[in-house]
């Protein structure tokens, strides 16, 4: 994931956590996420247009994109996520001229202007741990062409429970690393012990939700529990000031999944044919 200016002890270290994830990366995962994929982005044949994986972390989204028929540039930060997204790259994708990759961090406006305008601008839960987040929004409004798409994921902002979500994020980074298997038991007594219970009580299997976590854009549930008990930066926005904010650079929206609690809620937009980048 893409870091910001602040200090580095105060950063999750996302590459360590999508190295240990890489290795439950095949075949399946990887379909998941290119299905999950082609279904949020306005066409599924990707064939010959450039696709942008901002923050790429493991590597998969930037794999789909692949398997969906783009071009492909990954750019990420953090050395380890570039390392894994090179692995992926080595695994899967043998002509290395169809997918490009580097380290770079979307805070920097002199790289991006160096990339060139995408057809497809994507960055999914990335923008919101940069610890900049509405300047690198802007900054990769810059990206998009007329006619381009942008698809972002950003965290629901729920008030004091994000606060609360920010502080305990903060104390994982900044607090002694046995604490840190601790912490995360919190996201993981909040988004699955309830149902788990629950499915027991009714005679059901408890693990039902945590097996088919996969599902969802090929992830893993124990993965994505690390990601959100430490993943600080930390920021959230409203999807009413996300929507107002593209607009007025141009985008209208054409989709929006939202979230009813603490997750991302998820933005593709495309910007208007008649306004000058």
């Amino acid at each position: 994931m893409l870091t910001a200016n602040s200090d580095v002890r105060s950063r999750f270290a996302f590459g360590a956590n999508w190295r240990r994830f890489l290795a439950s990366v095949g075949e399946d995962r990887i379909q998941h996420a290119t299905a999950s994929l082609a279904a949020m982005l306005p066409r599924s044949d990707l064939t010959g247009l450039r696709f942008l994986d901002i923050g790429s972390g493991s590597g998969l989204s930037s794999l789909a994109a692949r398997r969906l028929g783009a071009r492909v540039h990954s750019f990420d930060s953090d050395p380890a996520c570039v390392g894994c997204t090179c692995e992926l790259r080595r695994r899967y994708e043998p002509d290395e001229r169809l997918w490009t990759i580097e380290e770079g961090s979307v805070l920097d406006r002199s790289y991006l202007e160096s990339l060139g305008p995408f057809d497809i601008v994507y960055s999914w839960g990335v923008l919101h741990h940069t610890g900049a987040m509405w300047e690198a929004m802007d900054n990769v409004a810059e990206l998009v062409p007329p006619g381009g798409t942008l698809f972002i994921a950003l965290y629901n902002d729920q008030g004091r429970v994000s606060l609360a979500w920010r502080a305990a994020k903060r104390r994982y980074v900044e607090g002694p690393a046995l604490l840190r298997p601790v912490l995360a038991l919190i996201p993981f007594v909040i988004f699955y012990l309830p149902g788990m219970l629950l499915r027991t009580l009714k005679g059901q299997s408890p693990l039902r939700s945590w097996r088919r976590y996969g599902h969802n854009r090929g992830m893993s549930a124990w993965h994505d529990i690390v990601d959100w008990a430490g993943g600080y930066p930390f920021e959230v926005a409203r999807p009413g000031d996300v929507h107002d904010f593209y607009r007025q650079r141009g985008f209208r929206l054409e989709r929006l999944v939202t979230t009813i609690g603490i997750g991302c809620n998820e933005f593709v937009f495309v910007r208007n044919t008649n306004d000058p980048v």
